[in-house]
């Protein structure tokens, strides 16, 4: 077996769907994996298809195509598998016949709206990097009257506590009353971004609603809902590395017809028992999948 076949062992566990790469390597520092029965504490390790990786003394499962979700969380779930403060958690809410997932980018407590899931840790993590160019909508209501002063000050870019954040596409969409609806653009993501930002304009955020995460929408989804991505959604927005690994269009057709021949259903999106919203808080506004979107523009290419 040559050096080219094989891969960091981290990285093996990941694209097992057992954990992102940053958890692996966590799980590799406490001895919890091993290596042909052999303990290791170095995520450098290189492993092929016929090294044996055990986690927790349980073999990775067999590699699965990546697939991905689309959630739509309501606010009071934490994005965590397991919280130390005994908190509801968005996967103790997710339906029992999804497999185990991995959350790509995280929402906090009181957000709500679209959250993707995979199955592919690695994958996870690839999403999650500025690099991709992927923009993080949302909706957001503040506590206080918003300017176009406020605005420019965004576009920008703000540094908050020492903390430099680029720049962050906002429009004001209405004044009601004490509140205020902003549409609110950005790519970098950091922890509380939007939050502190907008508490550094001297404005408070009351509700925090994410509409699309690069090309993926919230759309009408529920709350609560959860939905899988078709593969030639898949492969029309994850590049050629995810379509490699993806079941052809072929494929799925004979699927497809193999079902239709059977009897058998067609998969159908599964409700989480999440706890529904507050009756005057109304959804947010329908958004469509659009491939092109939350992307940077190609060179030679007006945006």
């Amino acid at each position: 077996m040559t050096e080219e076949t094989k891969e960091r062992i981290a990285k093996a566990i990941a694209r097992a769907g057992v954990c992102s790469r940053r958890d692996a390597e966590a799980r590799i520092a406490a001895g919890r994996v091993t290596v042909n029965g052999r303990r290791i504490d170095t995520p450098a390790t290189l492993v092929g298809p016929g090294d044996i990786v055990t986690v927790d003394g349980q073999p990775l499962p067999d590699k699965s195509p990546p697939r991905m979700w689309r959630y739509h969380k309501p606010a009071g779930l934490v994005t965590t598998h397991k919280d130390q403060d005994g908190r509801a958690t968005v996967f103790e809410r997710l339906p029992p016949e999804l497999p185990r997932v991995i959350s790509v980018g995280r929402l906090d407590l009181n957000s709500e709206g679209l959250l993707l899931l995979t199955n592919d840790g690695e994958l996870a993590r690839s999403l999650e990097l500025p690099s991709n160019g992927w923009s993080r909508r949302y909706r957001v209501r503040v506590h206080g009257t918003p300017t176009e002063e406020h605005l420019a000050r965004l576009a920008a870019g703000m540094t908050v506590e020492g903390v430099r954040y680029g720049a962050v596409k906002a429009m004001i969409e209405r004044q009601q009353g004490a509140n205020a609806w902003l549409d609110v653009t950005l790519t970098e993501g950091k922890n509380r971004e939007i939050r502190r930002l907008m508490e550094a304009l001297g404005l408070t955020v009351n509700r925090l609603i994410r509409v699309n995460y690069g090309p993926f929408a919230l759309g009408a989804l529920p709350p609560g809902a959860v939905e899988e991505v078709v593969p030639k959604v898949l492969r029309q927005t994850l590049g050629a590395g995810v379509a490699a690994k993806l079941p052809s269009a072929a494929e799925e057709g004979r699927e497809r017809r193999r079902r239709e021949q059977s009897g058998a259903p067609a998969p159908k999106p599964k409700a989480g028992d999440a706890p529904k919203a507050p009756a005057r808080r109304k959804p947010p506004r329908p958004h469509h999948f659009d491939p092109d979107a939350g992307r940077k523009p190609s060179k030679g290419r007006k945006p």
